[in-house]
């Protein structure tokens, strides 16, 4: 008997940030490996689209109005998840903003704490919130945060984004060693560059052209160079031995030489 090591049936996945760019691909593609889907994002109008879009595609899918910088919104999602689903089998902890650029020295405390409290502690809010409830179902879990090259490889300009994925990078690496004796796996998937609607006009420019013939493979990621890796993560067929790892998906960006 052949075995779908990628398969989800009846899993239920949370994913945040959901209502755009990343976050609904990554919602996509849990719902076609027969997942049961939970999208969360603070646009509920957003949400509403993309799960009736899986639902139109015979995936299922629900959604719960989350701000991951607010406590309060967390854990009113998370009581509706209960609610709904009981348990908790894997979480996507995809929100994330980033800012404009800017220099170091004109990031102001506003700034600052913009990124740092979406990205990173609003990354540790659902983690912990996600955890408590997949330990009481007594379910084994998969967390994925989603991290960024820039995490692992510093930029310019982006002071605040580099620190918080930073961040993200050890708290995935510090969960998954405490996690593991309760068997929820911890990893990071850490995209490069993806074409997006919020970039798409910069990469059509000189500058961004001569931006992405700088990356090793000479291109941008497209979405789909992220489902196997995701699902690698994900699920606990393919990558049950998989525990505090950072998977880069970047067209080798990370490893070019200087």
């Amino acid at each position: 008997m052949t075995i779908d090591h990628f398969q989800l049936s009846d899993k239920v996945c949370l994913v945040t940030g959901a209502s755009s760019g990343l976050g609904v691909h990554f919602a996509n593609v849990l719902a076609d490996e027969g997942a049961i889907v939970v999208l969360a994002a603070r646009r509920a109008d957003k949400l509403s689209a993309v799960v009736e879009s899986i639902r139109d595609k015979g995936g299922r899918a629900s959604a719960v109005t989350m701000d991951v910088s607010s406590p309060d919104s967390v854990s009113a999602a998370f009581a509706a998840i209960k609610e709904e689903h009981a348990c908790l089998d894997v979480l996507i902890n995809n929100a994330g903003v980033a800012d404009d650029p800017k220099s170091f020295l004109d990031t102001n405390e506003e700034d600052w704490n913009w990124v740092v409290e979406t990205n990173l502690n609003g990354a540790w809010r659902v983690a912990k919130a996600a955890t408590e409830l997949m330990v009481e179902g007594g379910r084994d879990g998969s967390i994925v945060n989603i991290g960024s090259i820039y995490g692992l490889h510093t930029g310019v300009m982006k002071v605040a984004y580099n620190v918080s994925k930073a961040g993200v990078v050890q708290l995935t690496k510090s969960m998954a060693m405490e996690l593991c004796r309760k068997n929820i796996r911890v990893n990071a998937l850490c995209p490069g560059w993806f074409l997006t609607d919020i970039n798409s006009d910069y990469f059509a420019s000189e500058s961004g052209q001569r931006y992405v013939r700088g990356i090793p493979a000479r291109r941008l990621g497209q979405m789909e160079d992220l489902t196997a890796p995701l699902l690698l993560l994900a699920s606990s067929h393919a990558g049950s031995y998989m525990n505090g790892t950072c998977i880069t998906v970047d067209g080798g960006m990370v490893e070019s030489p200087i």
